[in-house]
């Protein structure tokens, strides 16, 4: 099984949280990527997101608690595991993947929970309500 492990990125805005999604071609997605061997996977995440966004101000006040996906890919082999942090920067730069040459995304939007659902894969569908769940937790979230 493959896993890769990612960062819920929230920020807020004014009384409202917003979501950091990422665009690769047609596809948006939090900030993940493949745990190397040995490596811890919130270590991953961190890494990922560094590398993705350049979003240094990451606060995990949530604690070290995760959400997996279900097996996915057409083989079911690939799971991913997303955190969920907190930022104040809100600006996002894509730097150069020295793998393939060029940024891995083209796209980045910060969005309110009423608009995530619409953009990203079923399979990420759970994670979000489950983050949504810790947001509201606190009496912050702003489902309705």
């Amino acid at each position: 099984m493959i896993l890769s492990a990612g960062v819920i990125v929230v920020r807020r805005s004014g009384d409202r949280w917003l979501f950091l999604l990422l665009r690769a071609y047609r596809n948006w997605d939090f900030p993940k990527g493949i745990v190397e061997e040995g490596e811890d996977p919130l270590v991953s995440a961190r890494r990922e997101v560094l590398e993705e966004t350049g979003i240094t101000d990451l606060r995990f006040r949530w604690g070290a608690v995760f959400k997996e996906t279900v097996p996915y890919r057409s083989s079911g082999q690939k799971i991913a595991r997303y955190y969920i942090a907190e930022t104040r920067q809100a600006s996002v730069v894509f730097s150069i993947n020295p793998e393939i040459g060029k940024p891995e995304h083209h796209e980045y939007r910060w969005v309110s929970p009423d608009g995530i659902q619409a953009l990203v894969p079923g399979r990420i569908l759970p994670v979000i309500e489950w983050a949504q769940d810790l947001l509201r937790q606190e009496g912050t979230s702003d489902r309705k």
